[in-house]
C-alpha cells in the first residue's frame, strides 16, 4: 500500500498535470515506528516522498535523481518538536494544562488553550476562572453541564478552540464534515496573467505560519535551499524573544506590526522579492491587509501562494480557529484511536500537522514549476481536516508490531547557534544520494531584520 500512497499524493499534487515524470521513490526500514488504528506511517511517508519529489520536478533533468527515504527517520521528522534540546535540555513545545480531553454532558470534547489569548477564551466562554488546577476543576466541572455541541459552539463564539469528540461517520454527516470532504487534498488555482519567471538558484520563501503544520513546510523549505523569512506580529508572539524552536530551523525570523502604515510598506517591499507565500492565517483574514489572493495576484503577480488552514476553505467552519489535535477530535481520529472505546486517543504523531506541512512544501515548488512553466500566479490550498479525511478513508496495514522505544530519535543531528549547542532531527530524506540539511538553527525567534538574507540571485 505504501507506494500506491506515494503515487496518490503526487497525484494529488500535479492535480492533472501529466507532463512531469515523478522521481523513482526508495523506502528502507522497519515498519512500526508509528503504531496506529490508521495508516499513520504510510501517509507520513507518502507526504515526505511528495515534497522530495517536487524538489527534483524543479531541476533540469531531475525525474532521474532518486529519493531515498528511512521509515524510521520519517516517524522521527513527524514528533521532531519531541526530541528538539538546547544545550541538552528539552525544550520542544508540549500542551498546557487545559488542552485536552474534557467529558461531557453527552461525551467528550477537546479543548486547545496553549496561547494566553485561547486560555481566556475558553475561560470566559464557560464563565469560569482561575489559574492551575482550580481552573482546571472549574473547566471540567462546567464542561459536565454542557451538550458537545454546544461546549464547541460556545467556544469559537467567544475566540477559543474547542471541538466535539465525533465518529468519523458523524463528521462525514455533518454540515462541514461534508464539504471538507469534497475538497482536494491540495487545491491548484491560477489568479491573474503574470508572465513566466525563471526559478531562482535561492527561491524567496516569506513565511506568515505558526504553530507546526506551516512552519513544517517552511523549514523543509530552507533544507532544500530557499531564503526562508518568518515575519510574526509583535503583538501575541508565538514564543519567548531569541527563543530557538524546532519550528524556526533554517529560516530567519523577523516581526512586523502590520497594523502600522510602515509595517505593511515593509511587508509589501519583501513580497515584491518573494518568490512564495506561505500563511496560515484563515479564510479572509489577510485581506484587511492587502493580501487576499486576488491582491496578491494584482501586486506581486507571479509570487506563488501556498496557505494552510485548519477546517478548510469553504464550509460554515472555514473561519474557524483550529489545531491539529482539535482537528483529530471532530474529525473521527481521536475516536478511532480510543484505546477502550469510551475515552478518546490520539494518534501517536501530529501527522495532520506535519503532513499537511510536507505537502504544503510540495505545492510550494510545485507552484513555482507551474509558474514557469504557465505563469500566472499559483494558488495553492491545504487545510488538517482534508488531511484528516484522506488518513481516515485509507485503509491501515495489518498490525506487524511496533518498533521498541530504544530503536527510535535516532536521525538527531547538532547545530551550533549563537554560543548554545541545538539538538534538531535532520530533514527526512536524501536527492541521489545527497542527505538534506539544515543550513543554520537560525539566531533566536524575531532575532533578524525584516529583510532578505542575500541579494537577488540568479535563477535555474
Amino acid at each position: 500500500m505504501g507506494s500506491d500512497l506515494i503515487e496518490e499524493s503526487w497525484a494529488a499534487l500535479m492535480a492533472g498535470d501529466d507532463d512531469v515524470t515523478p522521481a523513482p521513490v526508495a523506502v528502507s526500514g522497519r515498519a512500526g515506528r508509528l503504531p496506529s488504528r490508521f495508516a499513520v506511517e504510510e501517509v507520513a511517508i507518502a507526504c515526505v516522498a511528495t515534497a522530495l519529489r517536487a524538489a527534483v520536478a524543479l531541476q533540469p533533468g531531475g525525474s532521474s535523481q532518486p529519493v531515498r527515504l528511512d521509515r524510521g527517520h520519517v516517524a522521527d521528522a513527524c514528533r521532531s518538536e519531541r526530541f528538539f534540546a538546547v544545550d541538552g535540555r528539552a525544550a520542544g513545545a508540549s500542551f498546557a494544562p487545559l488542552s485536552r480531553f474534557w467529558p461531557a454532558a453527552d461525551g467528550w470534547v477537546r479543548s486547545h488553550a496553549n496561547y494566553s489569548w485561547h486560555r481566556k477564551a475558553l475561560l470566559d466562554a464557560l464563565e469560569v476562572s482561575g489559574d492551575g488546577e482550580v481552573a482546571a476543576d472549574a473547566v471540567g466541572a462546567a464542561i459536565r453541564t454542557l451538550r458537545c455541541e454546544e461546549f464547541e459552539e460556545r467556544v469559537f463564539a467567544a475566540g477559543g478552540v474547542g471541538a466535539a469528540v465525533r465518529s468519523f461517520g458523524a463528521w462525514s454527516s455533518h454540515p462541514h464534515g461534508r464539504v471538507v470532504g469534497t475538497e482536494p487534498v491540495i487545491s491548484c488555482d491560477m489568479a491573474g496573467n503574470a508572465p513566466p519567471r525563471a526559478v531562482p538558484v535561492r527561491p524567496r520563501v516569506l513565511d506568515l505560519t505558526r504553530v507546526i503544520a506551516g512552519p513544517v513546510c517552511t523549514r523543509l523549505l530552507a533544507a532544500l535551499g530557499c531564503d526562508v523569512l518568518r515575519v510574526d506580529p509583535p503583538r501575541r508572539r508565538d514564543m519567548a524573544p531569541g527563543t530557538f524552536a524546532d519550528t524556526l530551523l533554517g529560516k530567519r525570523s523577523c516581526t512586523l506590526d502590520l497594523t502600522t502604515p510602515a509595517g505593511m510598506e515593509r511587508l509589501h517591499a519583501l513580497l515584491d522579492e518573494a518568490d512564495i507565500l506561505v500563511h496560515g492565517y484563515r479564510p479572509g483574514a489577510l485581506d484587511r491587509f492587502g493580501l487576499s489572493t486576488e491582491q496578491i495576484a494584482e501586486r506581486h503577480p507571479g509570487t506563488v501562494v501556498v496557505i494552510v488552514d485548519a477546517w478548510g476553505h469553504r464550509g460554515p467552519w472555514a473561519a474557524r480557529r483550529g489545531f491539529d489535535s482539535v482537528v483529530q477530535a471532530a474529525a473521527g481520529l481521536a475516536a478511532g484511536e480510543s484505546p477502550g472505546g469510551d475515552e478518546p486517543g490520539a494518534l501517536p504523531c501530529q501527522l495532520l500537522d506535519h503532513g499537511t506541512g510536507y505537502l504544503a512544501a510540495a505545492a510550494a515548488l510545485d507552484g513555482l514549476r507551474r509558474q514557469r512553466r504557465h505563469g500566472g500566479t499559483p494558488i495553492r490550498r491545504l487545510s488538517l481536516a482534508r488531511t484528516a479525511w484522506w488518513l481516515a478513508t485509507t485503509p491501515a496495514q495489518p498490525d506487524e508490531g511496533s518498533v521498541p522505544d530504544e530503536d527510535k530519535g535516532g536521525f538527531l543531528v547538532e547545530i551550533p547557534a549563537d554560543g548554545h549547542t541545538i539538538a534538531a532531527v535532520a530533514p527526512p530524506g536524501n536527492i541521489a544520494g545527497q542527505p538534506l540539511r539544515w543550513p543554520h538553527a537560525g539566531h533566536g525567534y524575531g532575532g533578524d531584520p525584516p529583510a532578505w538574507a542575500l541579494p537577488a540571485n540568479g535563477s535555474t
